[in-house]
């Protein structure tokens, strides 16, 4: 798939900089950092259904290429039902800290208060996994504070751009410098999100079929002045081809069930994983 893209890179190349690089809890005391998230990963907390995701998500590969360690500052951006979270919390929970960016319960509506409502009654039902978790209000555009200046090492955002794309492409913008503001000189701004085909008009993608190209994601952390240290093929798929709704596809199969065959030999969306670091 790099070379999907590869003339955007070349176009950018001059712009392209490199930054350097840089047990009370559930699972056992370890300093390897993959042995860690493999027990997070495997960890009886999950469900059978989550696990099954993972051939698509690639939690532990995905993790590794964003240079997540066990003692760091890591925030997570509006976690939806919690999927990341089953992994973070129980890898963090002895040594680093774990903070949840989600849309706050009080003053939500509809499907908004639901999930939020949700993913409360879910951390509070297992404290022995996510007791250690500290809760910010995360709204875009309003909420948008994710913590002091300076004081995170890690910003993950998990499938989410599109949600405040379609909001606008400032609220998005917003959300950027945000993760920009919360994150030390030289922490990183991990992305996953579900690919457009390259160059598609990024407001019509994310309305029309709930993904983004990624020259449009990686202009928009160029100029909020991340440096791009990496891209990967992990969540890749060859099989999506990109002008479907992602809702379409696993897990969600919201198109008609003559569909449904088809929509599961694809398997899930598509995905770019880019790298961001703070200079």
């Amino acid at each position: 798939m790099i070379k999907r893209i590869c003339g955007f890179f070349t176009l950018l190349a001059g712009l392209l900089l490199v930054a350097a690089s840089a047990s009370a809890g559930p699972i056992a005391a370890s300093s390897n950092t993959t042995s860690l998230l493999n027990e997070a990963v495997n960890g009886s907390w999950r469900s059978a259904a989550h696990k099954e995701r993972d051939q698509y998500r690639h939690p532990v590969q995905t993790l590794e290429f964003f240079g997540i360690r066990p003692d760091m500052t890591v925030v997570e951006l509006e976690p939806g039902g919690g999927w990341y979270t089953e992994i973070l919390a129980p890898f963090l929970y002895d040594h680093g800290h774990l903070v949840e960016a989600a849309p706050p319960v009080m003053g939500s509506s509809g499907f908004m208060y639901r999930m939020a409502s949700a993913f409360d009654a879910k951390l509070k039902a297992d404290p022995a996994v996510f007791g250690h978790i500290k809760l910010v209000a995360f709204a875009p555009p309003k909420q948008l504070d994710l913590g002091p200046d300076n004081s995170a090492d890690m910003v993950l955002t998990f499938r989410n751009l599109h949600d405040w794309m379609n909001h606008s492409p400032e609220t998005l913008a917003a959300v950027f410098k945000a993760a920009y503001a919360v994150l030390k000189p030289g922490g990183v701004f991990g992305v996953v999100e579900h690919r457009a085909k390259p160059f598609a008009n990024a407001v019509e993608s994310s309305r029309e079929l709930h993904r983004l190209p990624e020259d449009y994601v990686i202009a928009l952390g160029l100029k909020t002045g991340f440096r791009l240290q990496g891209v990967s093929d992990i969540n890749a798929n060859p099989k999506d081809p990109e002008d479907i709704n992602v809702h379409q596809l696993p897990p969600d199969l919201a198109g008609p069930d003559s569909e449904h065959a088809k929509m599961k030999a694809i398997g899930e969306s598509d995905r770019m994983t880019l790298k961001f670091v703070k200079p």
